[in-house]
C-alpha cells in the first residue's frame, strides 16, 4: 500500500550538504565533490553535455540525520524527451524519501513507495502540458553500514569489492526476458526500431514519466542491498553515456588509478567521451574510507581539461 507522504513524521534533519567544491569549467562541464560529516566516505562527480545539443542529465546528493542516524543519498537522473523529469527528480525524490515514515524501519518499502509516489506526482504536475518527458534514476541510500541501491531505467550502479567490478543494478531494457514478458502480459509490444523499444518508441522498459507508455513503463525500482565492509572500496553511479562505451571492469580500473574521487569521476567522463560516447555523460564516485584519513582534494591544473578528444591545442 502506498503511504501518503502527508503521514510522514517530523524528523530532525541536517541541511542538505553543499558541494565541497563545484567547478563549472565551461557551460557544458561541471565537476566537484562532497564529503560525509562522519568521515565515512568522500565522493566526486562530473557531468558533461558531450555531443548532445542539450543537457538532460541531473545528479543529486543529500545528507540528513533521521532518528539519530546519519543517512546519505546519491543519485544520477538521465532525462529523455527533455530535462523536466530529471530536474523534477533532482528537486523532489530524495526530499520525499527522507520524509517517508518507514525509511528507518523498512528501507526497501520506503524506497519503492517513494519512487512510485514521486512518479505519480511528476505526471500530475505535467498534466496540462503536451510534453512527455521521462527519466532514469540510479540511486544509492547509505544508512550506517548498509547500502541500498535502487534503479529505474538504464543508468547503472557498479561497486568495486576486493578489486572486482560487481554490478548492483540490471539495466531495464525491453528485450530483457522478464521485462519483455511483463510488458507483453500488460498488452504492450516490444519491437526492433534501431534498438529494442517499448511500442517502437522507448529504448528502456522502466522510467519516471513517459505518460503515453505508463501502462508498460513503470517507475518501480529494483533494489539491491550491500554491506559496506572493508572489502567494499567504492561505488560508481553513472548514466548510460558512460556505460554505452565503458564496460564495468574498465570503469573500476579507471577509478582505482585515481586516489581522489572527483579526479576519478572526471577520468570516467573523459574516457567515455574519448571512446565516442554520443550522449550526456554524468557519474558519481563514492569512495568508502573505513576509518582512514580522508583523501585530500587535488587542485585544479591545466592538465584537468574539458574532454575534447584531442582536438584542442595542447591536448
Amino acid at each position: 500500500m502506498m503511504v501518503d507522504s502527508g503521514l510522514a513524521v517530523e524528523r530532525q534533519a541536517t541541511a542538505n550538504v553543499s558541494p565541497e567544491k563545484d567547478r563549472e569549467v565551461n557551460g557544458d562541464y561541471t565537476s566537484g565533490g562532497w564529503k560525509s560529516m562522519d568521515a565515512s566516505w568522500q565522493c566526486g562527480y562530473a557531468s558533461f553535455k558531450g555531443k548532445r545539443p542539450s543537457m538532460e542529465d541531473n545528479y543529486d546528493h543529500k545528507s540528513a540525520e533521521i532518528d539519530g542516524n546519519l543517512i546519505s543519498l546519491f543519485g544520477i537522473f538521465d532525462g529523455h524527451g527533455g530535462p523536466r523529469a530529471s530536474e523534477y527528480l533532482k528537486e523532489h525524490l530524495f526530499n520525499n524519501l527522507t520524509k517517508h515514515p518507514l525509511l528507518m524501519v523498512d528501507t526497501k518499502v520506503a524506497i519503492s513507495e517513494t519512487f512510485k509516489r514521486t512518479d505519480s506526482d511528476f505526471l500530475a504536475s505535467e498534466s496540462n502540458t503536451t510534453r512527455d518527458d521521462g527519466s532514469t534514476a540510479s540511486t544509492a541510500v547509505l544508512i550506517g553500514k548498509q547500502l541500498f541501491v535502487a534503479n529505474v531505467g538504464d543508468s547503472r550502479a557498479v561497486i568495486c569489492k576486493a578489486g572486482k567490478a560487481i554490478p548492483l543494478s540490471d539495466d531495464h531494457k525491453p528485450n530483457r526476458s522478464d521485462e519483455r514478458k511483463r510488458i507483453e502480459d500488460a498488452g504492450g509490444i516490444v519491437m526492433w526500431a534501431g534498438t529494442w523499444r517499448v511500442g517502437g518508441i522507448l529504448a528502456m522498459s522502466r522510467a519516471f514519466g513517459n505518460r503515453l507508455l505508463k501502462q508498460f513503463v513503470l517507475a518501480e525500482p529494483e533494489i539491491q542491498e550491500q554491506l559496506v565492509d572493508e572489502e567494499l572500496e567504492f561505488l560508481i553511479l553513472a548514466s548510460d553515456g558512460l556505460w554505452d562505451v565503458v564496460p564495468n571492469e574498465d570503469a573500476v580500473s579507471l577509478v582505482r588509478m585515481e586516489e581522489e574521487p572527483e579526479a576519478a569521476a572526471r577520468k570516467l567522463t573523459e574516457t567515455a567521451f574519448a571512446r565516442g560516447s554520443s550522449d550526456n555523460i554524468t557519474c558519481i564516485v563514492v569512495r568508502f574510507l573505513h576509518g582512514r584519513m580522508e583523501v585530500t582534494p587535488l587542485s585544479v591544473t591545466q592538465d584537468q581539461c574539458v574532454p575534447c578528444g584531442g582536438s584542442q591545442d595542447g591536448c
